[in-house]
């Protein structure tokens, strides 16, 4: 059955619904000997014979019947797809897939909570992971774009700034560091530091902060998240390069402490990212430009410093 085509199916449809060729002919605006041809070269294909006629009119043959329910999923199929297209062409349907660093869901679950209340019929998919697994997302083409710090620079992407992403180093509220106004980066050589896993962003800028100092601070533990993390600090076991989003709550209410470093904040920047070739259909668009636009206003407290920012690429 792979030769029957569509117009043949529908020629079978329009003869049998009007009764006659020539009814049928009329309704799909054709000549009758246009559908007895499509008719004939089905009932060739078929191998059966698919209609009779009778004095009421043309009637299907159990091999018609068969190839008319046939028909009837295909049309049903071809108007649900057209349906879903229409929902794709428009800002209000589709679905858009977003990839999020573990860092920035500490905003981007709200800020994507308020672009779903604006656009409710958007079916949104949200895949969370660190750096290199967001990478990979991308370059695979498996998202429309990511929420992240830093790209991977060969990249061909395109990239706009959602705002200000700055990185302190924090302590327990206890720590004889907390008090301190003013610390040196060589202060901390005797710390432990608590590190995220390989291919964090995280990981790469304190290594990035050190190795530009030419210092090698003691390492800890190796935590695969950020609330680990924090929950590590405030039980002693270490210190943490960390960003200032993800501890806004834990400084508010003194669980953690943010050290006075000179240097720092580092202050990096928040970013929607997608590949350059990489089409978004308009709901996609649609949440693109909400986080270019308005992605800002989710972005966590911060504690506020009077220092000057470090810049470490």
């Amino acid at each position: 059955m792979r030769r029957v085509t569509l117009k043949q199916l529908r020629a079978l449809a329009s003869a049998v619904h009007s009764g006659t060729i020539s009814g049928g002919a009329q309704a799909l605006n054709v000549t009758p000997p246009a559908v007895a041809l499509q008719m004939r070269l089905l009932e060739e294909t078929a191998g059966v014979p698919l209609v009779e006629r009778t004095a009421d009119g043309l009637r299907p043959t159990d091999g018609g019947s068969e190839l008319l329910a046939a028909a009837a999923r295909i049309e049903l199929a071809l108007t649900e797809c057209g349906e879903a297209l229409d929902a794709l062409r428009s800002i209000d349907g589709g679905r858009v897939s977003v990839g999020v660093v573990s860092t920035a869901k500490y905003f981007a679950p709200r800020a994507l909570a308020a672009f779903a209340k604006i656009h409710p019929k958007v079916e949104i998919r949200l895949q969370v992971g660190n750096r290199e697994e967001t990478i990979s997302a991308l370059q695979n083409y498996d998202l429309d774009f990511a929420v992240m710090g830093r790209p991977l620079e060969d990249s061909a992407v395109e990239k706009t700034v959602i705002g200000d992403h700055p990185h302190i180093i924090v302590g327990p509220a206890d720590h004889p560091l907390a008090r301190r106004r003013r610390i040196a980066l060589t202060d901390l050589a005797d710390e432990t530091f608590l590190l995220r896993e390989q291919g964090s962003g995280t990981r790469l800028l304190m290594q990035r902060l050190f190795a530009a100092a030419g210092l090698s601070p003691t390492l800890g533990m190796e935590i695969g998240s950020n609330e680990t993390i924090k929950q590590a600090v405030m039980a002693g076991l270490g210190i943490a390069l960390i960003s200032a989003h993800t501890v806004s709550a834990e400084l508010s209410d003194g669980r953690l402490a943010a050290f006075n470093v000179e240097g720092l904040p580092i202050v990096r920047k928040w970013l929607v990212v997608r590949q350059s070739n990489k089409r978004l259909l308009p709901a996609a668009q649609a949440l693109w430009d909400f986080f270019s636009t308005s992605g800002a206003k989710f972005l966590p407290d911060t504690p506020p410093t009077k220092r000057r920012s470090a810049r470490v690429r």
